[in-house]
């Protein structure tokens, strides 16, 4: 994760640079780039997504966004996935989805990468709570837990068996041990 200092720059004038691969985030006036994903975090990034949206796509529940950027309330932020409820997807006029959003996620889900300071990551967890966010989750791939954040509430850790909650509007039944399960790809 790398930080760059810049010289007063504004969120939309951050928000008019090209993108960066990795993605950068806008943070209280820094600009930081995210570490590159690497296999741990790309699979279970890429089962998540398919897990929720198998459930919530075709009845319009909710969409789970890989690598969304969210602008809100003076900062931009790349959460390893941004789930919407399907009414608060701002689609264009022609009922397509937009580039930009400029909302919050409903649930935001940020999983652990070796080279990320767990309290930048979690930091931005209770960024999106503070502006409406329902649920986060902060995934720790070595430590095989779920940190689950919920507004108002202490955070819950989670391991083994025990069930991880979702939002309301979404039947998904998980167990940390079924999430960290998705790393075995070879039995």
């Amino acid at each position: 994760m790398t930080a760059t200092r810049t010289q007063s720059i504004t969120l939309e004038q951050f928000l008019q640079r090209p993108e960066t691969k990795p993605a950068s985030e806008y943070i209280n006036g820094e600009i930081i780039q995210k570490p590159m994903p690497k296999g741990r975090h790309s699979r279970l990034q890429g089962k998540l997504c398919a897990a929720i949206n198998q459930v919530t796509e075709s009845a319009k529940i909710a969409y789970a966004f890989p690598e969304l950027r969210c602008s809100f309330g003076g900062r931009s932020i790349v959460p390893d996935v941004a789930i919407f409820q399907w009414e608060r997807i701002p689609l264009t006029v022609d009922h397509n989805v937009p580039d930009n959003f400029e909302l919050p996620p409903d649930w935001t889900i940020e999983i652990l990468s070796p080279e990320q300071k767990p309290n930048k990551v979690i930091g931005n967890i209770l960024y999106c709570l503070q502006y409406g966010t329902h649920l986060g989750w902060f995934l720790d791939p070595d430590d095989l837990s779920i940190l689950v954040f919920l507004p108002q509430q202490q955070p819950v850790l989670l391991q083994g068996e025990e069930s991880l909650p979702v939002l309301p509007e979404i039947e998904l039944a998980l167990t940390v041990n079924q999430v960290f399960g998705w790393l075995k790809m070879g039995d």
